[in-house]
């Protein structure tokens, strides 16, 4: 049985930096659910407002059921409260200050209002209580992703909790 864990956030702090890298230190397989879900085509229509399409959530969980239940994975997406709780070991979610947030949307190209409520998302911890929410407290954990120093800080966290499961499960 391999770990799996999953990154939940706002759009703009750092999940896919985080997880690819990870994935190249610790072996483990990366899946952004973004990109999963643009090659599948997984759909449910498309959002003008937001100028983003909609996910659909029951074909992305069918999708990616089997790779689940094999383990070693590390799931990128920004939401979670659709993902089964029996997938993940632990979620890391990361935090990042809003101003620092809103240039990194802000160079994306974000319109007004998808820029104004990714930012809201932040202030108010939408996506950490979320997570709260989908999962035990105990395997949410918050990680701060504001400046180059905090990515190598987070993934020497993740590799020394991936060390201590694998040989807490090994037996």
């Amino acid at each position: 049985m391999k770990a799996c864990h999953r990154r939940p956030g706002t759009p703009g702090v750092g999940k896919t930096t985080l997880g690819k890298e990870l994935a190249s230190r610790s072996g483990l397989k990366y899946v952004n659910v973004g990109d999963l879900a643009r090659e599948g085509q997984l759909y449910d229509g498309y959002d003008e407002e937001y100028d983003c399409p909609i996910l659909d959530e029951d074909r992305v969980v069918d999708e990616l059921e089997s790779q689940m239940s094999e383990g070693g994975v590390i799931v990128d997406y920004h939401g979670c409260d659709f993902f089964p709780e029996r997938w993940f070991h632990i979620v890391f979610v990361l935090n990042t200050d809003n101003s620092v947030l809103y240039k990194r949307l802000e160079t994306r190209g974000y319109n007004e209002k998808k820029l104004k409520d990714n930012i809201q998302c932040e202030i108010f911890q939408i996506l950490y209580e979320e997570a709260l929410a989908s999962y035990s407290e105990e395997i949410v954990h918050r990680l701060p992703s504001n400046q180059p120093e905090d990515l190598e800080d987070n993934i020497n966290q993740i590799m020394k909790w991936i060390e201590e499961w694998i040989k807490d499960h090994s037996s």
